[in-house]
């Protein structure tokens, strides 16, 4: 695993450097930059413009909520975020249980390498087998969807049961694809209503399913955790709610959609879009009709978001 608290490279052999050097530089590809940690298996960019991305959605799931509802205490040791992104929840963690070590582990270098102290972002695979050696009190995940196959959620939930204190938490959220509106103010003809099958159909074709917040609690349940809760929020696009705070809330979704509508669309459009893979030129053609789409006005619409807690049992 590299700490990004201390050096990447050292001058043992041009080896080291150059693993190091092709971590940091990605895939360039269509115009965005991936991972390479898992060659070509994973849809998600980790460039600049992702990960701006990433902090709107971030914003936008805790403005209302809390960093989390697993009831860990107030003195956790140590805790995991996986899919860690830009590092802003386990900062904010970090920040929230000064005592606790808040491991940040992604596929990808964040771009901010100053952390707390107790903060430690690391890019490893969670599907290689773990080294932490101090069993977690939290093991957290956000936004994961596509990323794994099912036989591979499988091992990541045992994992994090087999590297958690008996009695310790994991707690997910993830969102809905689909697009959706109460009073019929979403055209059923419209891209906008078709975005979500579009990509889930894709997610299929792909292998790697991107309908995790409906599978994840059973497959967490079947892992072996116990005490499972839910809560499945409905998060505005768009100013539209008279509610103050879900104005907000759904002004900085719409950011979050607007942004991120490139990213999540070129990997899996180009190489599993259908009737057949769609060139770059088509996604960008696509992607800037839905965009304008999506700020139509008089249309309420929103995505489920859904977060699932559970327990290790303490025996």
């Amino acid at each position: 695993m590299a700490d990004l608290c201390g050096e990447m490279t050292t001058d043992k052999g041009r080896d080291t450097t150059s693993v190091a050097s092709r971590i940091y530089n990605g895939l360039m590809e269509n115009g965005r930059r991936y991972q390479v940690l898992r060659e070509d298996k994973y849809w998600g960019p980790s460039d600049e413009q992702q990960f701006e991305t990433m902090e709107a959605g971030y914003l936008d799931y805790h403005e209302k909520n809390r960093l989390h509802r697993a009831p860990i205490g107030d003195s956790p040791q140590h805790i995991l975020d996986i899919g860690t992104g830009k590092g802003s929840w386990a900062q904010d963690v970090a920040d929230m249980y000064e005592m606790a070590t808040v491991r940040g582990v992604d596929l990808y270098p964040p771009p901010d390498t100053w952390v707390a102290p107790n903060c430690i972002l690391e890019v490893d695979d969670v599907l290689q087998p773990w080294t932490w050696r101090e069993p977690f009190d939290l093991i957290h995940m956000r936004l994961m969807l596509g990323a794994f196959t099912p036989a591979e959620w499988d091992r990541v939930y045992q994992q994090c049961y087999d590297n958690l204190r008996p009695g310790g938490w994991i707690e997910q959220i993830e969102l809905d694809v689909r697009v959706m509106s109460d009073d019929g103010t979403l055209p059923e003809d419209s891209l906008l209503a078709g975005w979500g099958e579009t990509f889930l159909r894709c997610g299929q074709r792909c292998g790697r399913p991107l309908d995790t917040q409906t599978t994840m609690r059973a497959a967490i349940e079947r892992a072996g955790f116990v005490n499972a809760s839910e809560k499945l929020y409905k998060c505005p696009i768009g100013a539209w709610p008279k509610d103050p705070q879900f104005k907000d809330a759904g002004s900085i979704n719409l950011a979050h959609w607007s942004s991120g509508l490139e990213g999540w669309a070129m990997w899996l459009l180009t190489k599993y879009g259908e009737p057949e893979p769609w060139k770059r030129e088509e996604v960008q053609v696509y992607v800037a009709k839905v965009r304008q789409e999506l700020k139509r006005p008089g249309q309420h619409i929103y995505h489920l978001t859904r977060r699932v807690w559970a327990q290790k049992p303490e025996k």
